[in-house]
């Protein structure tokens, strides 16, 4: 017996008898070999989608609907049976059991040396749970939720507990996330979207149906998971490489075929943003600040560099920012200050999710879609992108593209960028506020900025396509920070339509400042 298959079998036992002996040693159990390559699982992809859609079948609603966030409480993977706990690799895998909230059983497979894979066999020995816990009523075989990689086994003092902390986690639909530089989770990501706000039309959530692991070596810090996706109008095969170093980076090999006509966001990424220093209506909570993401960044074909501060606007809203072979954005957490939100859940530590296309992507539009929230529970903000050639049925495509999990952007600007967004009523202190006149303080730090001569102010460039703009300078901000800047200006809409505004810091023919884009809803701001 090879040394990779120990940590699946105990001993060369019929496999009707595996499964009791192996959770008694303390080894997962598996069924039988099945060939396997990436190959072979795109051919298997195209095939179903040239076929109609079967719903995958479904555990007792009766016993799913018990296993409720309580009961789950009081559930926890027994980590003497993680996969690879004892190598190969570095990180050890863990499984989610199933429940209410996650009813569909997903399919976990082992790869060996020779292209064979084996089903991972459920059994509820892996699990730690209470003698009278409603999860005991599972049937045998029942599957899994998702799985998560823990941290490294071979970490010394110095680093986490992989037993206690993991890195990466795939549970529900095609969500996954990890965690950034600051050992948070926050903002996820998922295999594709499909049809968000389209009106008439309710969102599809296609599905991670199978999964499966490739050992790799202990003295890297990568990993290698193969998945198969599933949904009425989308299947595909996936290949997630992901490396545990300062952060998380992951390259994704995505080859997608389409079943039906449909609006696919490509790379998609899901956030939540409530309320921040830019709006907050009074009393609305006691932090002062609650969100995952502060704001959609955007490196353009064309070099550009642009911030649009999120919103939570009070109905649905679509933005599309067109380009063509986009360098790269991400839902960003600027703002890392423990005081902005005073929340020991620490929003100021949430990741920052960046993704670089790994190669041109052609015409198309970086899509931002908000939806209205009044809690911090719902994930409220998406962002994808959309081909210019609508995606019809039959349609094959291939995506390559790299998720940077980070502090900060991968690939920072060499300009000044946005750090805050204020909103607040228009006018002069010791004067009657004109109605409808609304003031923004608009902040810059750092690049050029922090570096410039004596007596030299940057010139404020803004402009919207209705409105007016009035009282407009800038300044220093007064707190000391070299190269922290901010631009002043009223601006009283034309009527109750949202007005895309446009600002950025320039000297002479020197661009100072990254491009800050923003989205005003007078109806729900002008006093």
């Amino acid at each position: 017996m090879s040394t990779r298959r120990t940590f699946l079998f105990a001993g060369s036992a019929a496999l009707a008898s595996v499964g009791r002996v192996a959770a008694a040693e303390g080894f997962l159990s598996a069924g039988r070999p099945e060939a396997f390559s990436f190959e072979r699982l795109t051919r298997e992809a195209q095939s179903l989608a040239a076929r109609p859609f079967v719903t995958p079948p479904s555990l007792p609603a009766a016993i799913l609907d018990r296993i409720d966030y309580e009961a789950l409480g009081k559930i926890h993977f027994n980590t003497d049976y993680a996969l690879f706990r004892n190598g190969p690799g570095q990180f050890p895998v863990t499984f989610f059991l199933l429940g209410k909230f996650s009813r569909t059983p997903v399919r976990m497979f082992v790869i060996e040396d020779a292209g064979v894979a084996r089903e991972i066999i459920y059994n509820p020995a892996y699990f730690d749970m209470p003698p009278a816990s409603p999860a005991r009523d599972l049937p045998p075989g029942a599957g899994f939720a998702g799985f998560r990689f823990q941290e490294s086994r071979l970490g010394d003092q110095t680093k986490l507990d992989w037993r206690k902390n993991d890195w990466v986690a795939f549970q529900g639909a095609s969500y996954f996330r990890a965690i950034g530089e600051l050992y948070q989770y926050g903002i996820s990501a998922r295999g594709i979207a499909v049809n968000v706000a389209v009106p008439g039309v309710a969102e599809e959530f296609p599905a991670f149906t199978r999964f499966y692991f490739a050992p790799d070596a202990a003295d890297t810090d990568k990993a290698t998971v193969y998945a198969l996706l599933e949904g009425e109008t989308v299947t595909g095969a996936y290949r997630f490489q992901m490396e545990r170093t300062k952060a998380v980076l992951m390259e994704i090999d995505a080859r997608i075929f389409v079943r039906k006509d449909a609006h696919l966001g490509l790379a998609p990424l899901t956030s939540m943003y409530w309320f921040s220093e830019t709006e907050k209506p009074m009393a609305i909570d006691w932090r002062p600040e609650v969100h995952d993401s502060d704001g959609l960044a955007m490196w353009a074909g064309n070099g550009e560099r642009i911030w649009r501060p999120l919103n939570n606007p009070g109905t649905l809203v679509t933005s599309s920012f067109k380009d063509t072979n986009p360098k790269g954005f991400g839902l960003l957490q600027r703002d890392r200050v423990f005081t902005h939100y005073l929340d020991g859940v620490h929003y100021e530590r949430r990741p920052t999710l960046w993704v670089e296309p790994l190669a041109d992507w052609g015409e198309g539009a970086v899509t931002l879609v908000e939806f209205p929230t009044d809690d911090e529970i719902t994930d409220n903000v998406v962002a994808y992108w959309t081909p210019r050639q609508p995606s019809r049925a039959g349609n094959a495509l291939r995506l390559r593209y790299r998720l940077y999990w980070n502090k900060d952007e991968p690939f920072p600007p060499q300009m000044a960028v946005c750090v805050a967004t204020r909103l607040g009523r228009g006018g002069q202190p010791g004067k009657p506020r004109p109605k409808g006149v609304n003031k923004f303080v608009v902040e810059f730090l750092g690049g050029p900025l922090a570096t410039l001569p004596a007596g030299r102010i940057p010139e404020a460039v803004l402009s919207a396509p209705s409105g007016h703009f009035s009282d407009i300078f800038t300044e220093a901000v007064p707190d000391g920070v070299a190269g922290h800047w901010r631009t002043v200006f009223d601006f009283t809409p034309d009527g109750s339509d949202p007005v895309d505004m446009r600002l950025y810091l320039r000297l002479g023919q020197q661009t100072l400042s990254e491009t800050w884009l923003y989205q005003f809803r007078p109806i729900k701001i002008a006093a």
